[in-house]
C-alpha cells in the first residue's frame, strides 16, 4: 500500500542513476551505471538496493520524482524521430540562417552547426499575421489538407508547426494542427504557440522542432518506465523535473518533453538552494560535477537565476552562440564537458585537451575495467590519490589503478614526455582551470564577485575537485552537503510543482496599456495555475510576476521582478524606476532619454515548499582520529603529501580536521587541500574552508 511520506527521486545522469529514498526523516541513496539501451533498468535496479536498505517494499513508494538527461542526449545525439517542420511561406530556412551573428569573430573557417531538420524536411504553407497577429494572408484549409497528404506519404513521425507571428495569433497554428490531427492519425504534433509562444522566430522554431523530434522518444520512454514499475508493484504518483525548476505531472512531461532538457542540473540547482537557506547566505556558487558534465550556477538570496533561452550542444569550444537555442523557462547555468568520465587528448599544439567527449558508463574510464583504453578524469583522480580503488561507489565498482596509469602513459605521456603521475596532474589540472575560467566568465557576465561567493559542491565527482576549483577562484568557503554525490535527486524532492507562461507582447512605455497589461497577467496565471493544478488539486498556489525588458534599439533583454501588488494595479513610472535600478545594477549605469520597452511577459505559478529549517550554531568539537593514510597529490604544491582519511559517518558537528586530509563516504570523498580545513556543522554538512593564518588567529582571540 502506498504511503505518501515515502518519497523517491531518480536522476538519470550521463555515466550514473542516481536514485535517493526518504521515509519520513531518514533517507536512503545508491548509484548505479546508466543502461543506455533501457535506462529503466537501472531504475529498477536502484529502486531495489535502497528499497532493501530502508526495508521496505517497493509498493509502498508514495510519490516518484524523476529527472533526465534523456532529452538533451537525444538532441546533442541527433537521435530523435523523423520529423517534418511547416512554417510560413519564405521563412523555410529560418533555422539554417540563424542570426546570422558569428560567435567566433576571427575565424575565417567558421562552421555553423548544421539545422537539426534538412531542408528537404521543411515545408511551408502561404499564409502571413503581422507583428500585432492580424492576418494579411488568410490560410487555405484545402492547401492545409494537400500538404497533410504529402506528410503521411512521407511517413513523418512527427511534425513540427511554426509560423511567423503566431504567439500572437495561434488560429493558423491550430488549423494547421486539427487537420493535421485529423488526418495524420498517430503523427505527433507540436505548435509554437504552445511550446514557446515567444517572439524571435528562430529560437522559436527550433524549440519546437526539438520538442517535436524528441516527443516520440520521451513519450515512449514515459510509457515504458510507468509500466515496469506498475511490474513492480510501484503504482504511485510521477512527476518530472522540468528545466525551470519545478516539478510537471507525467502527462505534462510527455507533451512537452523540450522542457525536460537540463532537468537533472535543474534539480542540483534547487538542492544547493535549499542549503543556501538553511545556512542563511545570499551569494552561493553552485558546483555540481557529474560523470559527464559540470554545472555551475549562481544563486542570489537562495534562488537560483532564471533565463528564458539557453543552448544545447554546443560544438565550437563552448563558445555562446554555437549551439542549439531553446526557448524555455529554465535556471541559468553554464554546462562544460569536464565530469568524471570526460576523456583527455593531446592536440597539434602538445596541449592537453579534456572533453567535452565522455567515456560514460559504457565502456567507462579506464580503471573501470570494461573496455575503455582513454584517460579520462577518473582515471587523473585515482592516479593522483583523491579515490580508493577498493572503495569507489561504495565497493560496489572496482577501480583498476595499473589501466589508469596505463592510458594516461600511453595517450598522453609519451608525446609530452611525462610519467604517470605528471599526465594525470596536467589532466586534472586543465579540468580544473577550465571550470575556473566557466565559472569567473559566468561571474562577469552577470556581474559578481566570486569572492564574495561561498561555494556548494555536489555530485560524485564535485566534492574531488572544490578545493582546488576555491584555491583557483579566490573562493574561501566551500560547503558539502550530506547526500553530495546524489544532490540533484535530493534536489528533486525539494523542488515545487510549478509552471511558468510566458507571452511576447511588445509595449513601450510611453503606450502603457495598463488594463491590457492587467487582463495579460491574468490570463497568464490562469495557465500556469491549470498545469499546477493538474499535479495537485489541493495545494495553495503563489504566483511571481516579470518582465523583460530593453531600451529601444537594444538587441537583448534582462527579466525585472513584479511583486504581485504592481502586477494587479500596474503604472508605468513604477516598471521604469524598476527597470532603471536593474539596469544600474548590472551595467553601472543608465541611459537617460532613451525610451524602454517590454518584449516579454512572464507568470510563474509554483506551490509553496516547507521553510527552510536555519541550521544550529555548534561549539568546536576538537580533532577526530584517523586510522589510516594514503598519499595525496597536492596541486597547489606539485607534490605527494600524506593525507589523513577520515570516514564521514565518524564526523560529529563541531569536529575539525586539516588538509591535505581525504574524508570518504559511499557516493564520493571530499578532498581537502593543505591550504584548507574542514569542520562538520550541525546539519552534517562539511565546511571546508581557507586556513586561518596566525596573524588571523591572534586577531580572532583579541
Amino acid at each position: 500500500m502506498a504511503n505518501s511520506a515515502i518519497r523517491m527521486g531518480v536522476d538519470i545522469g550521463g555515466t550514473f542513476t542516481d536514485v535517493v529514498l526518504e521515509v519520513g526523516e531518514d533517507r536512503y541513496s545508491t548509484k548505479v551505471l546508466t543502461t543506455y539501451q533501457a535506462p529503466e533498468q537501472a531504475i529498477i535496479e536502484g529502486i531495489h538496493q535502497v528499497c532493501a536498505s530502508g526495508n521496505i517494499q517497493p509498493s509502498e513508494i508514495g510519490q516518484i520524482i524523476h529527472g533526465t538527461t534523456l532529452a538533451t542526449n537525444a538532441l546533442i545525439e541527433r537521435r530523435g524521430a523523423k520529423t517534418a517542420l511547416v512554417t510560413t511561406q519564405g521563412f523555410r530556412d529560418v533555422i539554417e540562417m540563424r542570426t546570422e551573428s558569428r560567435f567566433e569573430q576571427y575565424d575565417l573557417n567558421l562552421t555553423l552547426p548544421e539545422p537539426l531538420l534538412p531542408r528537404n524536411r521543411r515545408y511551408t504553407v502561404k499564409e502571413r499575421m503581422d507583428a500585432n497577429g492580424q492576418v494579411l494572408i488568410p490560410l487555405d484549409r484545402a492547401e492545409v489538407e494537400a500538404l497533410a497528404d504529402e506528410l503521411r506519404l512521407a511517413q513523418y513521425e512527427s511534425v513540427a508547426i511554426g509560423l511567423l507571428h503566431s504567439y500572437m495569433n495561434d488560429a493558423h497554428e491550430t488549423l494547421l494542427r486539427d487537420v493535421f490531427a485529423e488526418r495524420l492519425p498517430g503523427v505527433m504534433l507540436s505548435i509554437s504557440s504552445e511550446v514557446s509562444p515567444q517572439m524571435r522566430e528562430y529560437e522559436r522554431f527550433n524549440t519546437t522542432i526539438a520538442n517535436a523530434f524528441i516527443k516520440p522518444l520521451m513519450k515512449s520512454y514515459l510509457s515504458r518506465l510507468k509500466g515496469r514499475l506498475k511490474d513492480e508493484g510501484v503504482d504511485c504518483s510521477i512527476f518530472l523535473m522540468h528545466s525551470g525548476g519545478g516539478i510537471i505531472s507525467l502527462e505534462s512531461a510527455a507533451e512537452f518533453p523540450v522542457r525536460l532538457v537540463e532537468s537533472g542540473p535543474a534539480g542540483g540547482a534547487v538542492f544547493a538552494a535549499d542549503i543556501a537557506a538553511r545556512h542563511g547566505l545570499d551569494k552561493v556558487l553552485s558546483f555540481d560535477m557529474g560523470g559527464t558534465t559540470a554545472k555551475i550556477c549562481l544563486i542570489r538570496n537562495q534562488t537560483p537565476k532564471t533565463s528564458r533561452v539557453f543552448e544545447v550542444a554546443r560544438t565550437y569550444r563552448f563558445k555562446k552562440g554555437s549551439g542549439m537555442p531553446i526557448s524555455i523557462p529554465v535556471i541559468d547555468m553554464v554546462e562544460i564537458g569536464a565530469g568524471g568520465g570526460s576523456l583527455a587528448h593531446v592536440d597539434v599544439m602538445n596541449q592537453i585537451r579534456v572533453g567535452p567527449e565522455s567515456a560514460g558508463s559504457e565502456p567507462g574510464p579506464a580503471c573501470y575495467g570494461r573496455g575503455g583504453d582513454q584517460p579520462a578524469v577518473t582515471d587523473a583522480d585515482l592516479v593522483l590519490g583523491k579515490l580508493d580503488a577498493d572503495n569507489f561507489a561504495g565497493g560496489s565498482i572496482p577501480l583498476h589503478p595499473i589501466a589508469a596509469q596505463q592510458a594516461l602513459v600511453d595517450l598522453l605521456g609519451k608525446r609530452l614526455e611525462m610519467d604517470a603521475v605528471e599526465a594525470a596532474w596536467g589532466l586534472a589540472e586543465v579540468v580544473d582551470e577550465n571550470m575556473a575560467n566557466a565559472a569567473r566568465v559566468h561571474a562577469v557576465e552577470n556581474g559578481e564577485d566570486l569572492s564574495e561567493y561561498t561555494m556548494i559542491a555536489f555530485g560524485g565527482a564535485a566534492p574531488l575537485h572544490a578545493g582546488r576549483l576555491c584555491e583557483k577562484l579566490g573562493v574561501a568557503r566551500c560547503l558539502v552537503p550530506q547526500g553530495a554525490g546524489v544532490g540533484s535527486a535530493i534536489g528533486f524532492l525539494r523542488a515545487p510543482f510549478s509552471f511558468e507562461a510566458n507571452r511576447s507582447v511588445f509595449m513601450r512605455l510611453s503606450d502603457f496599456n495598463a488594463d491590457t497589461v492587467r487582463h495579460l497577467f491574468a490570463d497568464m496565471a490562469q495557465e500556469a495555475t491549470k498545469f499546477v493544478k493538474s499535479c495537485d488539486a489541493r495545494a495553495d498556489i503563489l504566483t511571481e510576476f516579470k518582465v523583460y525588458m530593453r531600451y529601444c534599439g537594444q538587441g537583448w533583454e534582462f527579466p525585472v521582478m513584479l511583486s504581485p501588488e504592481l502586477a494587479n494595479t500596474p503604472d508605468a513610472q513604477s516598471f521604469l524606476d524598476l527597470f532603471e535600478r536593474d539596469y544600474i545594477n548590472l551595467f553601472g549605469r543608465k541611459v537617460d532619454g532613451m525610451e524602454v520597452e517590454v518584449t516579454v511577459w512572464s507568470v510563474n505559478a509554483f506551490t509553496k515548499t516547507d521553510a527552510a529549517i536555519p541550521v544550529a550554531e555548534v561549539p568546536p568539537a576538537g580533532n577526530t582520529v584517523s586510522q589510516d593514510a594514503r598519499q595525496l597529490f597536492d596541486a597547489a604544491l606539485g607534490v605527494r603529501t600524506d593525507a589523513l582519511i577520515y570516514p564521514r559517518t565518524g564526523f560529529d558537528p563541531g569536529i575539525r580536521v586539516s588538509g591535505p586530509a581525504i574524508i570518504t563516504e559511499q557516493e564520493t570523498s571530499i578532498v581537502v587541500p593543505s591550504s584548507r580545513d574542514a569542520s562538520a556543522l550541525a546539519d552534517g554538512c562539511i565546511d571546508m574552508h581557507l586556513r586561518a593564518t596566525q596573524d588571523q588567529k591572534k586577531a580572532a582571540n583579541g
